[in-house]
């Protein structure tokens, strides 16, 4: 950390590597230890969320939270409220689990169909019933390149239950391979040992994810903001999660392991983009679970 930059040692190594220092430091305004004032209605009225956290083993998870608006609100700048009977996770979802033991998490909040994105970093300042109290120690708008446009449909009243169904492995089947290489979007949860959790998107036109193996990814990272938050977790804390919903059929599937940007790298044709640079992620566990049938989404152009 610098006396000018909010950035670790991890974001400033990636950030040299690209020779984006300059332009790092000029986005770093961006970058605020309170919510933006004109954020607060935006989170009030949303009704997905993606949470990063970290479990008893230091494997970090990306959880999709799902509710009627008004289950995450902002209670001023500094400060979230998280009505956790207000929404579900995927069935056997650590989240949890995890914030009570561990409450660092990073928060991307995110509007498939407004392309607006909004990430907040913070930590659980204490539970009362089902509500989690979290401070925000940072916050920022994401640009809204390379998401997919979707429509959330909002489920009926009490549409929302958790459907019990999930199942667990190590090594991904052939339908989860096709789903992967065939997914246009997807959620990464980072961290760092001292700034701590971080939720971020991925996206592009259906197989920009390369399906190495039942245990390995090829993931390009396109061109964004220069600040590296993700890729320079990588490099100082190397355990990521990753999550993939399967719009159509409801379902969605978590997956923890160890992320490594490669070096030097040649670009490789992709449907997006023209990368420079790609991280590989080998899988050391998935979760696929079920998700309610009220949840609908509705592609749009």
């Amino acid at each position: 950390m610098t006396l000018w930059s909010p950035y670790h040692e991890g974001e400033l190594a990636m950030q040299t590597r690209a020779g984006v220092v300059e332009t790092a430091r000029q986005a770093a305004i961006r970058i605020h230890d309170r919510l933006p004032a004109n954020a607060l209605p935006y989170i009030a009225q949303q009704e997905m969320a993606v949470f990063g956290s970290l479990d008893t083993y230091g494997e970090v998870w990306a959880s999709v939270l799902f509710g009627h608006a008004g289950f995450l609100t902002a209670r001023d700048t500094q400060t979230l409220d998280l009505q956790r009977n207000g929404c579900h996770t995927a069935s056997g979802d650590p989240l949890w689990q995890n914030l009570d033991q561990d409450p660092r998490l990073g928060i991307l909040l995110i509007e498939l169909h407004s392309r607006r994105r909004l990430r907040i970093n913070g930590r659980v300042r204490g539970i009362t019933g089902n509500e989690y109290c979290i401070g925000v120690e940072r916050a920022y708008a994401n640009c809204p390149r390379y998401i997919q446009r979707r429509y959330l449909i909002p489920p009926a009243p009490g549409g929302t239950a958790p459907v019990p169904a999930h199942r667990t492995g190590r090594c991904l089947d052939t339908m989860q391979q096709a789903w992967i290489g065939n997914a246009d979007t997807c959620f990464v949860a980072s961290a760092h040992p001292s700034q701590g959790a971080d939720a971020s998107h991925r996206g592009g036109q259906p197989g920009f994810i390369t399906v190495l193996s039942p245990q390995r990814l090829r993931i390009p990272d396109f061109a964004g903001n220069n600040m590296f938050n993700t890729l320079g977790n990588f490099i100082s804390y190397p355990h990521a999660g990753l999550t993939f919903i399967e719009f159509e059929r409801r379902r969605i599937l978590q997956l923890t392991g160890v992320p490594a940007p490669l070096e030097n790298e040649p670009d490789r044709p992709v449907k997006t983009g023209g990368p420079t640079r790609y991280w590989e992620f080998e899988i050391m566990t998935w979760r696929e679970s079920d998700l309610p049938p009220s949840l609908q989404w509705q592609p749009l152009a």
